[in-house]
Protein backbone atom coordinates (compact mmCIF):
# COMPACT_ATOMS: atom_id res chain seq x y z
CA UNK A 1 0.00 0.00 0.00
CA UNK A 2 1.02 3.62 -1.24
CA UNK A 3 2.31 6.30 1.60
CA UNK A 4 -0.76 8.38 1.89
CA UNK A 5 -0.65 9.76 5.82
CA UNK A 6 0.77 13.50 6.13
CA UNK A 7 3.80 13.74 7.73
CA UNK A 8 3.91 14.21 12.19
CA UNK A 9 7.12 16.19 13.16
CA UNK A 10 9.58 18.01 11.72
CA UNK A 11 8.70 18.24 7.82
CA UNK A 12 11.62 17.24 4.70
CA UNK A 13 13.02 20.49 2.94
CA UNK A 14 10.93 20.12 -0.16
CA UNK A 15 7.64 19.66 2.01
CA UNK A 16 8.09 22.49 3.67
CA UNK A 17 9.34 24.64 1.00
CA UNK A 18 5.83 24.33 -0.62
CA UNK A 19 3.95 24.59 2.90
CA UNK A 20 5.50 28.39 2.78
CA UNK A 21 4.20 28.59 -0.95
CA UNK A 22 0.59 29.51 -0.18
CA UNK A 23 1.40 32.37 1.94
CA UNK A 24 4.25 33.33 -0.17
CA UNK A 25 2.20 34.04 -2.83
CA UNK A 26 -1.18 35.13 -0.97
CA UNK A 27 1.06 37.65 0.99
CA UNK A 28 3.09 38.39 -1.59
CA UNK A 29 0.24 39.36 -3.69
CA UNK A 30 -0.63 42.40 -1.02
CA UNK A 31 3.30 43.14 -0.80
CA UNK A 32 3.39 43.66 -4.70
CA UNK A 33 0.89 46.12 -4.67
CA UNK A 34 3.04 48.21 -1.96
CA UNK A 35 6.35 47.91 -3.88
CA UNK A 36 4.65 48.70 -7.38
CA UNK A 37 3.12 51.71 -5.94
CA UNK A 38 6.57 52.87 -4.55
CA UNK A 39 8.19 52.55 -8.00
CA UNK A 40 4.83 53.08 -10.82
CA UNK A 41 1.25 54.09 -10.09
CA UNK A 42 0.83 53.00 -13.96
CA UNK A 43 2.31 49.68 -12.99
CA UNK A 44 -0.06 49.18 -10.23
CA UNK A 45 -3.30 50.30 -12.42
CA UNK A 46 -2.39 48.06 -14.35
CA UNK A 47 -1.48 45.38 -11.50
CA UNK A 48 -5.04 45.54 -9.73
CA UNK A 49 -6.87 46.20 -13.05
CA UNK A 50 -5.74 42.65 -14.12
CA UNK A 51 -6.89 41.35 -10.70
CA UNK A 52 -10.14 43.03 -11.08
CA UNK A 53 -11.21 42.23 -14.76
CA UNK A 54 -10.03 38.09 -13.69
CA UNK A 55 -12.30 38.59 -10.74
CA UNK A 56 -15.17 39.76 -12.58
CA UNK A 57 -14.50 37.29 -15.55
CA UNK A 58 -14.80 35.28 -12.97
CA UNK A 59 -17.76 36.73 -11.17
CA UNK A 60 -20.09 36.01 -14.53
CA UNK A 61 -19.48 32.40 -14.70
CA UNK A 62 -20.21 32.30 -11.07
CA UNK A 63 -23.42 34.21 -11.54
CA UNK A 64 -24.50 31.83 -14.00
CA UNK A 65 -23.53 28.62 -12.16
CA UNK A 66 -25.02 30.06 -8.81
CA UNK A 67 -28.48 30.31 -11.36
CA UNK A 68 -27.99 27.06 -12.54
CA UNK A 69 -27.05 25.15 -9.82
CA UNK A 70 -30.05 26.22 -8.07
CA UNK A 71 -32.31 25.29 -10.59
CA UNK A 72 -31.10 21.58 -10.77
CA UNK A 73 -31.00 21.75 -7.13
CA UNK A 74 -34.92 22.39 -7.24
CA UNK A 75 -35.45 19.81 -10.24
CA UNK A 76 -33.70 17.10 -8.39
CA UNK A 77 -35.60 17.88 -5.61
CA UNK A 78 -38.86 17.38 -7.16
CA UNK A 79 -37.55 13.75 -8.46
CA UNK A 80 -39.26 10.44 -6.76
CA UNK A 81 -35.76 8.74 -6.39
CA UNK A 82 -37.22 6.02 -4.35
CA UNK A 83 -38.98 4.87 -7.37
CA UNK A 84 -36.62 5.66 -9.74
CA UNK A 85 -33.91 3.30 -7.11
CA UNK A 86 -37.00 0.63 -6.99
CA UNK A 87 -36.95 0.74 -11.17
CA UNK A 88 -33.26 -0.83 -10.72
CA UNK A 89 -34.56 -3.69 -8.91
CA UNK A 90 -35.89 -5.59 -12.37
CA UNK A 91 -34.43 -3.08 -14.62
CA UNK A 92 -35.75 -5.42 -17.64
CA UNK A 93 -39.50 -4.96 -16.37
CA UNK A 94 -38.87 -1.36 -15.76
CA UNK A 95 -37.19 -0.65 -19.65
CA UNK A 96 -40.48 -1.82 -20.64
CA UNK A 97 -42.78 0.24 -18.61
CA UNK A 98 -40.46 3.70 -19.19
CA UNK A 99 -40.71 3.20 -22.75
CA UNK A 100 -44.25 2.10 -23.42
CA UNK A 101 -45.02 5.31 -21.47
CA UNK A 102 -43.24 8.75 -20.56
CA UNK A 103 -41.06 9.74 -18.01
CA UNK A 104 -40.12 13.38 -17.54
CA UNK A 105 -38.18 15.70 -14.70
CA UNK A 106 -34.58 15.94 -13.76
CA UNK A 107 -32.57 13.17 -15.85
CA UNK A 108 -35.21 11.31 -16.88
CA UNK A 109 -33.68 10.52 -20.50
CA UNK A 110 -30.83 9.11 -18.25
CA UNK A 111 -32.63 6.77 -16.43
CA UNK A 112 -34.10 5.10 -19.15
CA UNK A 113 -30.36 5.22 -20.61
CA UNK A 114 -29.21 3.59 -17.30
CA UNK A 115 -32.24 0.92 -17.30
CA UNK A 116 -31.18 -0.01 -21.13
CA UNK A 117 -27.43 -0.64 -19.47
CA UNK A 118 -28.93 -2.63 -16.91
CA UNK A 119 -30.72 -4.79 -18.80
CA UNK A 120 -28.18 -5.55 -21.28
CA UNK A 121 -25.41 -6.67 -19.01
CA UNK A 122 -27.32 -7.19 -15.55
CA UNK A 123 -24.12 -8.54 -13.92
CA UNK A 124 -22.22 -5.80 -13.85
CA UNK A 125 -24.86 -3.74 -11.45
CA UNK A 126 -25.78 -4.74 -8.49
CA UNK A 127 -29.50 -4.62 -7.18
CA UNK A 128 -31.11 -1.90 -4.42
CA UNK A 129 -31.50 -4.63 -2.39
CA UNK A 130 -28.00 -5.80 -2.01
CA UNK A 131 -27.41 -2.35 -0.97
CA UNK A 132 -26.52 -0.88 2.54
CA UNK A 133 -26.30 2.36 3.87
CA UNK A 134 -23.90 2.73 6.84
CA UNK A 135 -23.87 6.47 8.42
CA UNK A 136 -21.57 7.61 10.89
CA UNK A 137 -22.49 10.43 12.99
CA UNK A 138 -19.48 12.29 14.55
CA UNK A 139 -19.83 13.67 17.88
CA UNK A 140 -17.51 15.51 20.32
CA UNK A 141 -20.00 17.08 23.23
CA UNK A 142 -23.23 18.07 21.13
CA UNK A 143 -26.36 17.76 23.00
CA UNK A 144 -29.97 15.76 22.88
CA UNK A 145 -31.51 18.43 21.18
CA UNK A 146 -28.90 18.62 18.51
CA UNK A 147 -28.10 14.87 17.76
CA UNK A 148 -31.82 13.53 17.89
CA UNK A 149 -33.14 15.93 14.91
CA UNK A 150 -30.33 14.54 12.90
CA UNK A 151 -30.99 10.77 13.91
CA UNK A 152 -34.35 11.84 12.78
CA UNK A 153 -34.52 13.06 9.48
CA UNK A 154 -32.60 9.71 8.49
CA UNK A 155 -35.30 8.15 9.83
CA UNK A 156 -37.94 10.31 7.73
CA UNK A 157 -35.79 9.82 4.50
CA UNK A 158 -37.63 7.68 1.85
CA UNK A 159 -35.31 5.00 2.45
CA UNK A 160 -35.49 1.78 4.53
CA UNK A 161 -34.14 2.83 7.57
CA UNK A 162 -33.72 -1.12 8.32
CA UNK A 163 -31.36 -1.02 5.85
CA UNK A 164 -29.54 1.34 6.94
CA UNK A 165 -26.27 0.67 9.67
CA UNK A 166 -25.79 3.72 11.90
CA UNK A 167 -23.21 4.42 14.06
CA UNK A 168 -22.47 6.90 16.89
CA UNK A 169 -19.07 8.05 16.77
CA UNK A 170 -18.35 9.98 19.94
CA UNK A 171 -15.47 11.00 21.87
CA UNK A 172 -14.43 9.83 24.97
CA UNK A 173 -12.71 13.55 25.57
CA UNK A 174 -16.62 14.55 25.73
CA UNK A 175 -16.85 13.07 29.00
CA UNK A 176 -19.39 11.08 30.85
CA UNK A 177 -22.30 13.77 29.52
CA UNK A 178 -21.40 12.86 25.92
CA UNK A 179 -21.86 9.45 26.74
CA UNK A 180 -25.01 9.53 28.52
CA UNK A 181 -26.54 11.66 25.86
CA UNK A 182 -24.95 8.83 23.26
CA UNK A 183 -26.79 5.77 25.31
CA UNK A 184 -30.05 7.89 25.68
CA UNK A 185 -30.06 8.30 21.95
CA UNK A 186 -29.45 4.31 20.84
CA UNK A 187 -32.23 3.51 23.81
CA UNK A 188 -34.72 6.08 21.41
CA UNK A 189 -33.88 5.01 18.44
CA UNK A 190 -32.11 1.96 18.51
CA UNK A 191 -35.32 -0.26 16.69
CA UNK A 192 -35.74 2.19 13.46
CA UNK A 193 -32.56 0.79 11.96
CA UNK A 194 -30.88 -1.80 10.81
CA UNK A 195 -28.15 -1.80 13.43
CA UNK A 196 -27.75 1.13 16.15
CA UNK A 197 -23.73 1.20 17.33
CA UNK A 198 -22.12 2.69 19.58
CA UNK A 199 -18.36 3.79 18.76
CA UNK A 200 -16.20 5.52 21.68
CA UNK A 201 -12.71 7.39 20.13
CA UNK A 202 -10.30 7.05 23.01
CA UNK A 203 -8.54 10.35 23.48
CA UNK A 204 -4.22 10.79 23.36
CA UNK A 205 -4.33 8.04 20.41
CA UNK A 206 -0.41 7.94 18.90
CA UNK A 207 0.12 9.94 15.98
CA UNK A 208 -3.02 11.21 15.47
CA UNK A 209 -4.14 14.77 16.22
CA UNK A 210 -7.15 15.69 17.48
CA UNK A 211 -10.28 15.97 15.20
CA UNK A 212 -12.79 14.64 13.31
CA UNK A 213 -10.70 12.11 10.64
CA UNK A 214 -9.37 10.07 13.71
CA UNK A 215 -12.62 9.63 15.33
CA UNK A 216 -14.79 8.42 11.88
CA UNK A 217 -11.71 6.45 10.86
CA UNK A 218 -11.82 4.58 14.41
CA UNK A 219 -15.48 4.06 13.83
CA UNK A 220 -14.56 3.21 10.25
CA UNK A 221 -12.46 0.19 11.20
CA UNK A 222 -15.33 -1.09 14.10
CA UNK A 223 -17.73 -1.01 10.96
CA UNK A 224 -15.38 -3.26 8.89
CA UNK A 225 -15.16 -5.45 11.83
CA UNK A 226 -18.81 -5.50 12.48
CA UNK A 227 -19.60 -5.91 8.84
CA UNK A 228 -17.22 -9.24 8.54
CA UNK A 229 -19.04 -10.73 11.36
CA UNK A 230 -22.50 -9.79 9.73
CA UNK A 231 -21.64 -11.63 6.28
CA UNK A 232 -22.20 -8.17 4.86
CA UNK A 233 -19.77 -7.84 1.39
CA UNK A 234 -18.14 -4.51 2.03
CA UNK A 235 -18.50 -3.93 -2.04
CA UNK A 236 -22.15 -3.72 -0.61
CA UNK A 237 -22.03 -0.91 1.61
CA UNK A 238 -22.19 3.14 0.96
CA UNK A 239 -20.45 5.24 3.73
CA UNK A 240 -22.35 8.64 4.82
CA UNK A 241 -20.42 10.68 7.03
CA UNK A 242 -22.08 13.33 8.76
CA UNK A 243 -21.63 16.41 11.25
CA UNK A 244 -23.76 16.26 14.21
CA UNK A 245 -26.63 18.89 12.87
CA UNK A 246 -26.82 17.26 9.49
CA UNK A 247 -29.81 16.87 7.90
CA UNK A 248 -30.11 14.90 4.45
CA UNK A 249 -32.80 15.90 2.25
CA UNK A 250 -34.92 12.88 2.85
CA UNK A 251 -34.47 11.49 -0.61
CA UNK A 252 -30.76 11.79 -0.18
CA UNK A 253 -30.05 8.08 0.49
CA UNK A 254 -32.57 6.91 -1.92
CA UNK A 255 -30.62 9.28 -4.86
CA UNK A 256 -27.02 8.19 -3.71
CA UNK A 257 -27.93 4.62 -3.65
CA UNK A 258 -29.18 4.91 -7.10
CA UNK A 259 -26.53 6.51 -8.23
CA UNK A 260 -23.84 4.09 -6.87
CA UNK A 261 -25.53 1.46 -8.66
CA UNK A 262 -25.84 2.88 -12.05
CA UNK A 263 -22.22 3.93 -12.19
CA UNK A 264 -20.33 0.87 -13.12
CA UNK A 265 -16.92 2.37 -12.05
CA UNK A 266 -18.22 3.14 -8.32
CA UNK A 267 -15.24 2.01 -6.08
CA UNK A 268 -13.72 4.99 -7.89
CA UNK A 269 -16.29 7.63 -7.13
CA UNK A 270 -17.68 9.52 -3.87
CA UNK A 271 -20.91 11.24 -3.79
CA UNK A 272 -21.58 14.83 -2.81
CA UNK A 273 -24.36 16.75 -1.30
CA UNK A 274 -24.68 20.12 -1.64
CA UNK A 275 -24.17 21.77 1.99
CA UNK A 276 -26.62 24.89 2.93
CA UNK A 277 -26.20 26.39 5.79
CA UNK A 278 -29.68 27.02 6.37
CA UNK A 279 -30.82 25.12 9.37
CA UNK A 280 -31.18 27.77 11.87
CA UNK A 281 -30.17 30.79 9.28
CA UNK A 282 -33.31 32.98 10.78
CA UNK A 283 -31.83 32.59 14.19
CA UNK A 284 -28.13 33.71 13.61
CA UNK A 285 -26.58 36.94 13.55
CA UNK A 286 -26.61 39.08 10.68
CA UNK A 287 -22.36 38.57 9.79
CA UNK A 288 -22.69 34.48 10.39
CA UNK A 289 -26.39 34.97 7.98
CA UNK A 290 -23.79 36.44 5.53
CA UNK A 291 -21.23 34.01 5.63
CA UNK A 292 -23.73 30.82 6.26
CA UNK A 293 -25.25 31.91 2.42
CA UNK A 294 -22.07 32.93 0.78
CA UNK A 295 -20.94 29.32 1.69
CA UNK A 296 -24.31 27.33 0.66
CA UNK A 297 -23.85 29.19 -2.76
CA UNK A 298 -20.20 28.62 -2.89
CA UNK A 299 -21.38 25.11 -2.66
CA UNK A 300 -23.93 25.14 -5.40
CA UNK A 301 -21.42 26.55 -7.53
CA UNK A 302 -19.07 23.77 -6.89
CA UNK A 303 -21.91 21.07 -7.71
CA UNK A 304 -21.68 22.34 -11.09
CA UNK A 305 -17.97 22.40 -11.76
CA UNK A 306 -17.07 18.57 -11.47
CA UNK A 307 -13.40 19.26 -12.48
CA UNK A 308 -13.36 21.24 -9.65
CA UNK A 309 -15.53 19.65 -7.34
CA UNK A 310 -14.18 18.35 -3.82
CA UNK A 311 -14.71 16.38 -0.86
CA UNK A 312 -16.88 18.68 1.87
CA UNK A 313 -18.05 18.06 5.08
CA UNK A 314 -20.91 15.35 4.81
CA UNK A 315 -20.41 12.76 1.35
CA UNK A 316 -20.79 9.29 1.01
CA UNK A 317 -17.68 6.56 -0.67
CA UNK A 318 -18.00 3.04 -1.30
CA UNK A 319 -16.98 1.11 2.40
CA UNK A 320 -14.38 -1.43 -0.10
CA UNK A 321 -12.93 1.93 -1.23
CA UNK A 322 -12.62 2.82 2.49
CA UNK A 323 -11.23 0.00 3.72
CA UNK A 324 -8.06 -0.01 1.21
CA UNK A 325 -7.19 3.07 1.89
CA UNK A 326 -7.32 2.77 5.99
CA UNK A 327 -10.25 5.07 5.39
CA UNK A 328 -9.71 9.18 6.59
CA UNK A 329 -6.86 10.70 7.71
CA UNK A 330 -6.20 10.88 11.44
CA UNK A 331 -3.05 13.42 10.73
CA UNK A 332 -5.25 16.25 9.20
CA UNK A 333 -7.80 19.30 10.89
CA UNK A 334 -9.42 19.43 7.23
CA UNK A 335 -10.63 15.36 6.32
CA UNK A 336 -12.99 16.39 4.12
CA UNK A 337 -11.23 17.97 1.25
CA UNK A 338 -8.11 16.06 2.30
CA UNK A 339 -9.91 13.12 1.75
CA UNK A 340 -10.24 14.21 -1.96
CA UNK A 341 -6.33 14.28 -2.30
CA UNK A 342 -5.89 10.57 -0.20
CA UNK A 343 -8.27 8.96 -2.65
CA UNK A 344 -7.06 10.35 -6.37
CA UNK A 345 -3.21 9.67 -5.38
CA UNK A 346 -4.28 6.11 -3.92
CA UNK A 347 -6.33 4.91 -7.08
CA UNK A 348 -3.78 6.54 -9.36
CA UNK A 349 -5.64 9.68 -10.47
CA UNK A 350 -8.73 7.26 -11.14
CA UNK A 351 -10.93 9.24 -8.99
CA UNK A 352 -13.76 11.48 -9.34
CA UNK A 353 -16.39 13.04 -7.11
CA UNK A 354 -20.11 13.11 -8.71
CA UNK A 355 -22.42 15.52 -7.40
CA UNK A 356 -25.91 14.60 -5.66
CA UNK A 357 -28.20 17.87 -6.57
CA UNK A 358 -30.05 17.23 -2.97
CA UNK A 359 -28.68 19.31 0.18
CA UNK A 360 -27.45 18.64 3.18
CA UNK A 361 -28.82 20.78 5.65
CA UNK A 362 -26.59 22.16 7.97
CA UNK A 363 -26.51 24.88 10.61
CA UNK A 364 -25.11 28.43 10.62
CA UNK A 365 -22.64 29.35 13.32
CA UNK A 366 -24.29 30.14 16.51
CA UNK A 367 -23.14 30.10 20.14
CA UNK A 368 -24.88 31.29 23.69
CA UNK A 369 -23.70 35.34 23.47
CA UNK A 370 -22.98 37.29 20.63
CA UNK A 371 -19.63 37.28 21.08
CA UNK A 372 -18.49 33.91 21.03
CA UNK A 373 -20.22 33.46 18.11
CA UNK A 374 -18.04 35.81 16.16
CA UNK A 375 -15.31 33.99 17.59
CA UNK A 376 -16.67 30.53 16.57
CA UNK A 377 -17.09 31.90 12.96
CA UNK A 378 -13.70 32.64 12.70
CA UNK A 379 -11.95 29.52 14.19
CA UNK A 380 -14.04 27.43 12.02
CA UNK A 381 -13.38 29.62 8.26
CA UNK A 382 -9.72 29.48 10.13
CA UNK A 383 -10.05 25.54 9.94
CA UNK A 384 -11.48 25.20 6.16
CA UNK A 385 -8.44 27.29 5.13
CA UNK A 386 -5.92 25.01 6.48
CA UNK A 387 -7.15 23.22 3.46
CA UNK A 388 -3.74 24.76 2.64
CA UNK A 389 -1.97 22.02 4.05
CA UNK A 390 -2.91 19.76 1.09
CA UNK A 391 -0.49 21.65 -0.88
CA UNK A 392 2.45 20.31 0.10
CA UNK A 393 0.89 17.07 0.32
CA UNK A 394 0.06 17.04 -3.51
CA UNK A 395 2.89 18.66 -4.58
CA UNK A 396 5.87 16.15 -3.10
CA UNK A 397 3.46 13.33 -5.12
CA UNK A 398 2.90 15.23 -8.22
CA UNK A 399 6.54 16.39 -8.59
CA UNK A 400 8.19 13.19 -7.94
CA UNK A 401 9.71 10.41 -10.19
CA UNK A 402 7.79 7.73 -8.50
CA UNK A 403 4.66 10.34 -9.54
CA UNK A 404 1.36 7.47 -9.45
CA UNK A 405 -0.82 10.01 -11.26
CA UNK A 406 -1.39 11.85 -15.36
CA UNK A 407 1.55 15.43 -14.67
CA UNK A 408 -0.88 17.07 -16.80
CA UNK A 409 -4.27 16.30 -15.28
CA UNK A 410 -2.89 16.32 -11.63
CA UNK A 411 -0.65 19.40 -12.41
CA UNK A 412 -3.94 21.32 -13.56
CA UNK A 413 -5.48 20.08 -10.07
CA UNK A 414 -2.80 21.68 -8.03
CA UNK A 415 -2.89 24.85 -9.53
CA UNK A 416 -6.41 25.46 -8.94
CA UNK A 417 -5.84 24.21 -5.71
CA UNK A 418 -3.36 27.07 -5.37
CA UNK A 419 -5.83 29.22 -7.21
CA UNK A 420 -8.52 28.75 -4.86
CA UNK A 421 -6.43 29.33 -1.58
CA UNK A 422 -4.52 32.22 -2.38
CA UNK A 423 -7.53 34.39 -3.94
CA UNK A 424 -9.39 33.71 -0.77
CA UNK A 425 -6.39 35.26 1.03
CA UNK A 426 -5.92 38.44 -1.41
CA UNK A 427 -8.28 39.43 -3.59
CA UNK A 428 -10.95 40.50 -1.46
CA UNK A 429 -8.17 43.07 0.28
CA UNK A 430 -7.03 43.70 -3.10
CA UNK A 431 -10.02 44.91 -4.58
CA UNK A 432 -11.51 47.05 -1.39
CA UNK A 433 -8.24 48.61 -0.59
CA UNK A 434 -5.90 48.41 -3.64
CA UNK A 435 -7.14 51.67 -5.44
CA UNK A 436 -6.11 53.95 -2.58
CA UNK A 437 -2.94 52.23 -1.59
CA UNK A 438 -0.50 54.86 -4.16
CA UNK A 439 -1.83 57.22 -3.02
CA UNK A 440 -1.44 56.47 0.60
CA UNK A 441 2.19 55.60 -0.04
CA UNK A 442 3.58 57.23 -2.78
CA UNK A 443 3.99 61.12 -2.25
CA UNK A 444 4.55 61.42 -5.92
CA UNK A 445 1.21 59.67 -6.63
CA UNK A 446 -0.66 63.25 -6.17
CA UNK A 447 0.82 64.17 -9.50
CA UNK A 448 0.17 61.06 -11.07
CA UNK A 449 -3.33 60.96 -13.43
CA UNK A 450 -3.24 56.88 -13.14
CA UNK A 451 -3.37 57.39 -9.40
CA UNK A 452 -6.07 59.58 -9.08
CA UNK A 453 -8.37 57.86 -11.47
CA UNK A 454 -7.35 54.64 -10.47
CA UNK A 455 -9.75 54.25 -7.14
CA UNK A 456 -12.70 55.71 -9.38
CA UNK A 457 -12.04 53.13 -12.00
CA UNK A 458 -11.97 50.09 -9.34
CA UNK A 459 -15.22 51.62 -7.75
CA UNK A 460 -17.02 51.93 -11.61
CA UNK A 461 -15.90 47.95 -11.42
CA UNK A 462 -17.59 47.18 -8.69
CA UNK A 463 -20.34 48.21 -9.34
CA UNK A 464 -20.67 46.30 -12.43
CA UNK A 465 -19.73 43.40 -9.92
CA UNK A 466 -23.22 44.56 -7.75
CA UNK A 467 -25.38 42.48 -10.16
CA UNK A 468 -23.75 39.17 -9.39
CA UNK A 469 -24.83 40.55 -5.34
CA UNK A 470 -28.30 41.48 -6.26
CA UNK A 471 -28.42 37.48 -8.28
CA UNK A 472 -26.98 36.49 -4.66
CA UNK A 473 -29.49 38.24 -2.41
CA UNK A 474 -32.60 37.18 -4.58
CA UNK A 475 -32.08 33.53 -4.70
CA UNK A 476 -30.88 33.47 -1.37
CA UNK A 477 -34.87 34.76 -0.19
CA UNK A 478 -35.96 32.16 -2.63
CA UNK A 479 -34.52 29.50 -0.86
CA UNK A 480 -34.92 30.45 2.87
CA UNK A 481 -36.98 28.16 4.41
CA UNK A 482 -40.08 29.35 6.11
CA UNK A 483 -39.43 32.29 8.96
CA UNK A 484 -39.88 30.52 12.35
CA UNK A 485 -43.50 32.00 14.07
CA UNK A 486 -41.60 33.51 16.75
CA UNK A 487 -40.08 36.27 14.15
CA UNK A 488 -41.74 39.30 13.11
CA UNK A 489 -42.58 40.40 9.75
CA UNK A 490 -39.80 42.92 10.33
CA UNK A 491 -37.10 39.89 9.98
CA UNK A 492 -37.57 39.73 6.35
CA UNK A 493 -35.56 43.59 6.05
CA UNK A 494 -33.04 42.43 8.65
CA UNK A 495 -32.42 39.63 5.67
CA UNK A 496 -32.01 41.94 3.48
CA UNK A 497 -30.24 44.88 4.95
CA UNK A 498 -27.65 42.23 5.98
CA UNK A 499 -25.72 42.23 2.83
CA UNK A 500 -24.34 45.35 3.38
CA UNK A 501 -21.71 43.61 5.39
CA UNK A 502 -20.58 41.39 2.55
CA UNK A 503 -17.39 43.76 1.97
CA UNK A 504 -16.91 43.21 6.05
CA UNK A 505 -17.00 39.95 5.91
CA UNK A 506 -15.47 38.86 2.86
CA UNK A 507 -12.16 40.80 4.26
CA UNK A 508 -12.66 39.98 8.44
CA UNK A 509 -13.81 36.79 7.68
CA UNK A 510 -12.46 34.91 4.83
CA UNK A 511 -9.14 36.92 3.66
CA UNK A 512 -8.04 37.01 7.47
CA UNK A 513 -8.58 33.59 8.06
CA UNK A 514 -7.23 31.99 5.17
CA UNK A 515 -3.90 34.50 6.08
CA UNK A 516 -3.72 33.91 9.33
CA UNK A 517 -4.13 29.98 8.49
CA UNK A 518 -1.15 30.13 5.35
CA UNK A 519 1.13 31.80 7.84
CA UNK A 520 0.97 29.14 10.05
CA UNK A 521 2.05 27.07 7.29
CA UNK A 522 5.06 29.17 6.20
CA UNK A 523 6.15 29.66 10.27
CA UNK A 524 5.69 25.85 10.85
CA UNK A 525 2.99 26.72 14.03
CA UNK A 526 0.39 23.70 12.39
CA UNK A 527 -2.83 23.71 13.72
CA UNK A 528 -3.22 20.11 15.11
CA UNK A 529 -6.36 20.68 16.72
CA UNK A 530 -9.85 20.42 15.48
CA UNK A 531 -11.56 23.46 17.30
CA UNK A 532 -15.64 22.32 17.35
CA UNK A 533 -17.74 24.67 15.86
CA UNK A 534 -20.81 25.59 18.80
CA UNK A 535 -24.09 24.33 18.18
CA UNK A 536 -26.37 26.17 19.93
CA UNK A 537 -29.72 25.93 19.93
CA UNK A 538 -31.90 28.38 19.88
CA UNK A 539 -33.20 29.46 23.35
CA UNK A 540 -36.72 29.57 22.37
CA UNK A 541 -36.64 26.02 20.72
CA UNK A 542 -34.08 24.54 22.58
CA UNK A 543 -36.91 23.31 25.56
CA UNK A 544 -39.13 21.49 22.69
CA UNK A 545 -39.30 17.91 22.61
CA UNK A 546 -38.24 16.08 19.79
CA UNK A 547 -41.44 14.96 17.91
CA UNK A 548 -42.27 11.09 17.98
CA UNK A 549 -43.89 11.20 14.24
CA UNK A 550 -41.48 8.91 13.21
CA UNK A 551 -42.25 5.71 10.85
Amino acid sequence: MIDLELPLGKRALKYRLFEMLPATLSYGALVLLVVLSLISPSLTAIYLLLVIVTLLVKSVGIAVHIIQGRNKLEAAQKVDWHARLNDLEDPQKSYKAVRSGKLSGFNAYTHVDNLRLMTADPDAFPRPSQIYNAVIIATYNESYDVLAPTIKSLINSTYDSKRMIFVLAYEERGGESTKKTALRLQKEFSNKFYTFQLVQHPKDLPDEVVGKGSNITHAGFFLKDWLKKEGIASKNVIVTTLDSDNRPYHTYFDYVTYEYIVHEDRKHLSYQPVALFMSNIWDAPAPMRVIATGNSFWNIISSMRPHTLRNFAAHSQPMDALEEMNFWSVRTIVEDGHQYWRSYFYFGGNYAVTSIFVPIYQDAVLSDTYVKTLKAQFMQLRRWAYGASDVPYVAVRLFARERNVPFASGFARFVRLIDGHVTLASVSLLVAVGGWVPLLVNSESARSIPAHQLPEVVSMIQQVALIGLLITVFLSFKMLPPRPERYKRRRNVAMLVQWVLMPVTAIVYSAVSALYSQGRLFTGRYLDKFDVTDKAVHKSIATVKISSDIK
